[in-house]
């Protein structure tokens, strides 16, 4: 529920009990900017002020599905410069995630891991019913293949953010953010699945 805001506050609690964490963040955009409109914290700067409070663990921090318009030529540049594992959306095209996700479970290990999924990191054609749809993104498919692929992580919370539903008549937005918050449980520690 919410903006991507609400991932501040919460990893300043789970890093209060874990230390700094990995992060498994899906999104289109890299929620690493530093100011809007004069605010330092809004849901585009998140994962920046979550590396200047010590937050993350910024070797084990992949983001996953990013794309979009951008102001400046190298967008992520400030997210390499920290140590992230960036995916844009086309290294992802027409291909299993499956592959990646092995490589994400390497670089996660067993240390205490949050799951951070915006809605947006999907294509709109399958979830529109969000505030800053980015088209061409990831396909509920490969949205699955990340989660799944999280098993056997040390997760210790997970959130799905940026859910609109008044601009998706439709209500697949909401039936997919249900669906995504269903597997995101069946995939913590101790849970068992059939």
């Amino acid at each position: 529920g919410g903006d991507h805001t609400i991932t501040y506050p919460i990893l300043h609690a789970v890093a209060e009990k874990h230390g700094p964490v990995g992060l498994v963040h899906v999104d289109a955009h890299t929620d690493t900017g530093d100011t809007a409109l004069g605010e330092k914290i809004y849901h585009g700067t998140p994962f920046r002020r979550c590396v200047e409070k010590g937050l993350l663990d910024c070797g084990r921090v992949v983001q996953i599905g990013v794309r979009g318009s951008s102001y400046d030529p190298d967008p992520y540049k400030y997210c390499r410069d920290q140590g992230f594992r960036v995916v844009p959306a086309e290294e992802c095209w027409g291909k299993s995630l499956v592959p990646l996700m092995g490589e994400v479970r390497k670089q996660m290990g067993d240390k205490p891991v949050y799951i951070s999924f915006d809605i947006d990191g999907l294509d709109p054609a399958y979830a529109p019913g969000t505030g800053t749809p980015e088209v061409a993104g990831l396909t509920p498919a490969q949205a699955l293949e990340i989660i799944r692929g999280c098993k056997g992580l040390n997760i210790v919370g997970c959130d799905l953010v940026e859910v609109a539903p008044m601009y998706d008549v439709s209500g697949n937005t909401a039936l997919l953010g249900a669906n995504l918050l269903f597997e995101m449980l069946c995939v913590l520690p101790r849970v068992k699945t059939m």
